[in-house]
């Protein structure tokens, strides 16, 4: 989720579902959707999915939009928020697409459908914070993991507020990912990861 991902959609030509998505976000006064960027990346990752896909932070369903508009179909895709009022309006929005699950809970609840083939991290999930998030047991072999929301890396090791930002230098060197740094605008970046066979 991005700080003023909703009005980056102001103007766009996108997908009818995620259009969908952008109102419900604007009714709720939800500023923090997916921006239109990292939408666009989602529906491309989407479409190298096997079987499942999972995705923490729901938000109003920005992404969760692209991700359905971008995969093949019998892909299942589960995604989790922990607000009951978001959660329980993005069902109704979701209701009458196929192989979609809206679950109300912490992200961590989604480890309980792992191993996913892609695996989107918009709420929760850090390696450095204790919180149990293991590539290793979320996401198959060769599967791709996506964490959002950064600001493009200038220097080795990358800074964040004056310090070294230790959580997107865990994911860039985990043992276990292949992971880079894809500058999607000049002020926003993503790190997208392979899990290690």
């Amino acid at each position: 989720m991005s700080i003023a991902g909703t009005q980056s959609y102001a103007g766009a030509d996108v997908p009818e579902l995620v259009t969908a998505a952008v109102r419900l976000a604007v009714e709720l006064g939800f500023t923090s959707s997916c921006r239109l960027e990292q939408g666009r990346l989602l529906m491309a990752l989407a479409a190298g999915a096997d079987s499942v896909i999972g995705e923490t932070g729901t938000g109003c369903g920005v992404g969760l939009a692209w991700l359905v508009c971008g995969r093949r179909p019998g892909v299942r895709i589960v995604s989790v928020e922990r607000n009951a009022e978001q959660a329980a309006r993005v069902r109704q929005l979701f209701a009458g697409v196929a192989d979609v699950e809206i679950v109300t809970g912490d992200w961590s609840v989604i480890a309980d459908r792992a191993p996913f083939d892609l695996l989107v991290l918009d709420g929760g999930g850090s390696l450095t914070d204790g919180s149990g998030t293991d590539p290793s047991l979320l996401v198959r072999p060769g599967g791709t993991v996506v964490n959002d929301d950064f600001t493009p890396m200038t220097e080795w090791p990358p800074i964040h507020e004056g310090a070294v930002d230790a959580e997107r230098l865990a994911w860039l060197t985990h043992p276990n990912l292949l992971a880079t740094e894809l500058r999607l605008a000049p002020d926003f970046c993503t790190l997208v990861a392979t899990r290690r066979p």
